[in-house]
Order: C-alpha cells, then sequence, then structure tokens
C-alpha cells in the first residue's frame, strides 16, 4: 500500500482515540498469542469459518499481518508482493499466508511472541506519518465502495480482524474466547457505534455476556428494530459470519 497524495473528507476516519486503540490492540495481540501457545498438536489442522484457512493458515495470516507493521520496510515488502499479485487485501492476506506456510507451530508461536510488542509500536508510528492519508485501493461494504485512512486501518481494522480470528480459532477448537468489560466490551462498544452510522436507523440493541451492553437510537416506538445478541454473535454476524436479516445485514469491516 503506498499513501494517496491527499486526504478525502469522505474517508474513513478511526473514532476512538490513538492511546485507546493502542490499549486494545496490545491487549489483543496478547491473548492471540496466549490462544497460540495452548493450542494442541491437532489443532493446527482443524478448520475455521474463514473456508479457505485452517487454524495454522489464519494464525499465519495474522502473524504475517503483524510483522508487516512492525516495520516500515516489512510493509512495503509485503505490500510490493501483493500489488504484483493483483492487489487488495486478499493478495496481501494471501502472500502472508504462504510466508508463513514453513514455520512450525512452536516458531510461529515463538514469532508472533517477539513481533506482538514491535507491531503495537509500529501501528503508532505508521498511523502517525500514514493516519490522515487514504488507502490507494477502494473497499466494498456491503456492495458500496468506501474509502478508508489508514488510521482507521491500523487503529481500528487490524485490532477487529485479531479478535475476530481469535473467534475463530476457540470455534475451531471448541473453547470460549477470554472475554472481559475492560478490553472486548470497548472493543463492541466501537463495532456498535460504526454500524449504528452505517444503517442510521433507530434500534435497541441487548448485546449479552461479558462484551454485551445496551445501546439505543430513537424512541422504543420509532425503533426498526429491537435485538438482543451474544455480543461475539453480533460481531460474527456483522464481520459476514453466520445469518444476518434486517439491520444485522449491515456489515462492519473486520
Amino acid at each position: 500500500m503506498t499513501a494517496s497524495t491527499t486526504s478525502r473528507p469522505s474517508s474513513r476516519v478511526a473514532v476512538l482515540d490513538r492511546d485507546t486503540a493502542l490499549r486494545l490492540a496490545a491487549t489483543e495481540y496478547d491473548r492471540f498469542g496466549s490462544l497460540l501457545g495452548t493450542l494442541a498438536p491437532g489443532d493446527w489442522s482443524r478448520p475455521t469459518d474463514c473456508p479457505a484457512w485452517d487454524v495454522r493458515a489464519l494464525a499465519g495470516h495474522v502473524l504475517g499481518m503483524a510483522q508487516m507493521v512492525a516495520s516500515v520496510r516489512t510493509f512495503v515488502v509485503q505490500n510490493a508482493g501483493a500489488a504484483r499479485a493483483g492487489g487488495g487485501v486478499d493478495a496481501l492476506t494471501a502472500l502472508q499466508v504462504r510466508r508463513t506456510a514453513a514455520l512450525s507451530p512452536a516458531e510461529l508461536v515463538d514469532r508472533f511472541a517477539t513481533v506482538a510488542p514491535r507491531a503495537v509500536r509500529g501501528r503508532r508510528r505508521l498511523a502517525g506519518v500514514l493516519g490522515r492519508f487514504t488507502l490507494p485501493e477502494d473497499q466494498v461494504i456491503n456492495g458500496r465502495t468506501e474509502r478508508w485512512t489508514f488510521g482507521y486501518l491500523f487503529d481500528v481494522v487490524l485490532t477487529r480482524d485479531t479478535f475476530m480470528h481469535r473467534v475463530d480459532i476457540c470455534r475451531a477448537v471448541g473453547r470460549e474466547p477470554e472475554l472481559t468489560a475492560a478490553h472486548d466490551a470497548a472493543l463492541v462498544a466501537d463495532v456498535v457505534a460504526e454500524w449504528a452510522t452505517r444503517h442510521g436507523e433507530p434500534y435497541r440493541l441487548r448485546l449479552t455476556g461479558p462484551a454485551g451492553g445496551e445501546w439505543s437510537s430513537g424512541t422504543a416506538s420509532s425503533a426498526r428494530e429491537e435485538i438482543e445478541l451474544d455480543a461475539v454473535e453480533f460481531c460474527r454476524v456483522l464481520s459476514g459470519r453466520g445469518t444476518a436479516a434486517g439491520l444485522l445485514a449491515q456489515e462492519v469491516p473486520f
């Protein structure tokens, strides 16, 4: 990815302040790394909710993404390689999976533990330099084309991506993800806020579990829908996993 020369007013920006965003990023990397360290040998080949990836490939993608933001050189190299392969997020993630495929599970766990704190620092640096610029590629959400700032990518999307893949792995190996109000509820609240601005309709929402809470817009009588759902399942549905209908069909990037 290379920055465009101007920042477009219509580009999506992060709502989270950077300190909060980086705190969430550090905790999410820590939890993802801890989960990888507890996987049994047979877990790595289990299928996930990402049809093309088993647990091993999914972990390789998350490692590759962390490596990408940990250093400017790797950021440039990975994006140049993805551009040669046709560009876009699919080319980038496929490259990351290929480049980590030769690592043993133990090597993957060790490398993630090493790169995670560097990735947090790298995201701070990259967001500081590139944050207000737009990504060169258009993004398509719910069939609509939009633009993102690099700040939105570094401060928001990369943490959501790691969170959702942690959930994917937990589902693949039959575990409940670690969830706390201080971390996961803050992440989910940001997702809810973006979801609400994207659909723009009156609603009442109650999300259950440690990451849950209650939100509404408009009066009870004007609410188009009243939704009650587990907080993690809410995020899965908005990410394109599971069955969506009504306002839940409004996707949010993960």
